[in-house]
This record gives structure tokens, C-alpha cells and sequence, in this order.
């Protein structure tokens, strides 16, 4: 659609303080835990960065400082591995984030839920539209990924989209749902949105994941939200006061999902991931058998 502002910054929200995953993240921030040889956060700036997002916007709190030594410069280990001849790991951390991409920081002094924490980007998001993305969710697309995929759509539409994918019924109270209406396109539109709705009461079975692209009008709704469930200000809320005035599409992605705010989320996607890996998948799959044989 002509005439539609682009989508350029993306928001990633990584203050939280990964309970889950205690006692690791007592001093590992959670999107810094590995799937393989790279951490969470950098496979949801990979899918960004193919999705053609020109800023980065990391709302962090004082305590994940290694989230930016991550994405520094560290002239000494470069030397170092340019002086061992280690040219091809010299090239993994210099590209971690391309030239043409800009990073900036925002401290979330409180934490005090997602939709805060997307409220803490409002001065370097401004009024256009974003993206925002939950590293705890990889998602695995065959193709194109699931960002770029939601920004074709936009641009086709003119109209921001969540990422969702059908769950069991019985798990709805730990998602945010959306009810939808199909449109003369074939299109779905959000109709409703819950937060955690119990199984009996929700609207259906589509949950939300970690991938938006919504208005910049959200911040100052976000403003007067109050706090809901878990005593948090929920992203969820003002999604649901906005819908009236800024529709939004249930984008029903391409790809997998890994909870890999959960345990068992990581763990699958760390099987997944190395199984890819030509140098991994010999030795793991031999592994499996072991394992296998000695249950018989």
C-alpha cells in the first residue's frame, strides 16, 4: 500500500528478570542464554534485521549490562583472534549486527510488566509505527522470517499485526488471546483481545507471541492503563482499548515456536538447533541411540 510509513525500529524488551531460569540468571541476563553458540537476543536481531529495521531499541534494566558488552565492539578479542588466523570467528563477532543498523539503550528502572517496558522506548520510537519483539520466542521459519513476514503484510494492508498461533484450550491463562473476524480479504481481524483469560471465559484458542507491529499512538495509551493481571501494566490492555481506532490482523505465521521462557521450550530448541548443525547432528543423533538402546 503507497503511502504507508515504514516500519524502521524494533523494540525488545529485555529487562525482565527470568525466574525461570534461576539460579543461571542470577548473573546471566535469560537472552543471553544460548541456543547452541548464540544467545536468545541475537536471533530475534537477526529475524529484525532481515525484516529491514534500521534501529534497535534494547529496554534493558541496570542489571543486564552483559546484553551491551554483548553487542560492543571488543577490540582486544578481535586482535586476538585475527593474531591466532581465526579469520571466520573474527567474521561471527564483528557481524553480530551490520554496519547500517544502529543500537540505543532505554532503562526500565521498575519492573513493572511488558506494556511498561514498551512505554520506556516512547522518546526514541516518537509517533511512527514499530516493531516489537520478546526474545524468549524463537521462532523457526523455513523461509522468510516471521517479522518480515508481518512487515509484508503491513505494507500490503496499512494495518499492524500480531503474531499468534493456535494453543491447547486448557493453556489459555498463560497467554494473551484474540477472538477475529475475517475480512473481505481473507484477512483476520483482532476482534477481542484478553489477557490470560481462564480456559471457561476465553475468547478462543489463538494466543499471542512475541512478535507486534502496532502504532506509535500506543504510548499514550499506555499512559492510562492501569495495572492488571499479575499487577503489571499489560501491553495486552492497551491493545484492546486501541482496537476501535487502530485495527490490528492476527498474523498466523510461517514457522515454529519455542517457549524458551520455559524450560522445556529451551531445551527443544537447543535439540532442534543442533540437529541443523552438520558438525553437531552426527554426534547427537549417535547420542540419542546410546540412549535409546540402553532403555531396551
Amino acid at each position: 500500500m503507497s503511502g504507508v510509513a515504514p516500519i524502521r525500529k524494533a523494540v525488545f524488551p529485555v529487562a525482565g528478570l527470568g525466574t525461570r531460569f534461576l539460579p543461571a540468571t542470577k548473573s546471566i541476563p535469560k537472552e543471553m542464554l544460548p541456543i547452541v553458540d548464540k544467545p536468545l537476543i541475537q536471533y530475534a536481531v537477526e529475524e529484525a534485521v532481515e525484516a529491514g529495521i534500521e534501529t534497535l531499541v534494547f529496554v534493558i534494566s541496570e542489571k543486564k549490562q552483559a546484553i551491551l558488552d554483548y553487542f560492543d565492539t571488543d577490540a582486544e578479542l578481535q586482535a586476538h583472534l585475527l593474531a591466532q588466523g581465526k579469520k571466520d570467528l573474527h567474521a561471527r563477532i564483528c557481524n553480530i549486527i551490520p554496519r547500517n543498523v544502529t543500537t540505543t539503550y532505554v532503562i526500565q528502572e521498575e519492573a513493572l510488566g511488558l506494556g511498561h517496558a514498551v512505554w520506556c522506548a516512547r522518546a526514541v520510537v516518537g509517533k511512527e509505527p514499530f516493531a516489537v519483539l520478546l526474545a524468549d520466542d524463537l521462532i523457526r521459519s523455513p523461509g522468510t522470517g516471521c517479522l518480515k513476514q508481518m512487515v509484508s503484510e503491513y505494507h500490503a494492508t496499512g494495518i499492524g499485526s500480531i503474531g499468534v498461533e493456535e494453543i491447547p484450550p486448557s493453556m489459555t491463562d498463560r497467554y494473551g488471546i484474540v477472538s477475529v473476524l475475517q475480512d473481505a480479504t481473507g484477512r483476520n481481524r483482532i476482534r477481542e483481545i484478553v489477557e490470560k483469560p481462564a480456559p471457561a471465559v476465553a475468547p478462543s484458542n489463538l494466543g499471542v507471541v512475541g512478535r507486534y507491529i502496532l502504532p506509535g499512538e500506543i504510548f499514550s495509551t499506555l499512559e492510562s492503563v492501569r495495572a492488571g493481571v499479575g499487577g503489571e501494566i499489560q501491553l495486552t490492555d492497551a491493545i484492546a482499548v486501541q482496537l476501535a481506532s487502530h485495527p490490528l490482523l492476527a498474523h498466523t505465521f510461517d514457522g515454529i515456536r519455542y517457549d524458551c521462557g520455559s524450560r522445556q521450550g529451551f531445551i527443544r530448541a537447543t535439540v532442534d538447533y543442533a540437529l541443523e548443525d552438520k558438525e553437531l547432528r552426527h554426534d547427537l543423533l549417535s547420542h540419542f541411540s546410546l540412549l535409546n538402546d540402553s532403555k531396551n
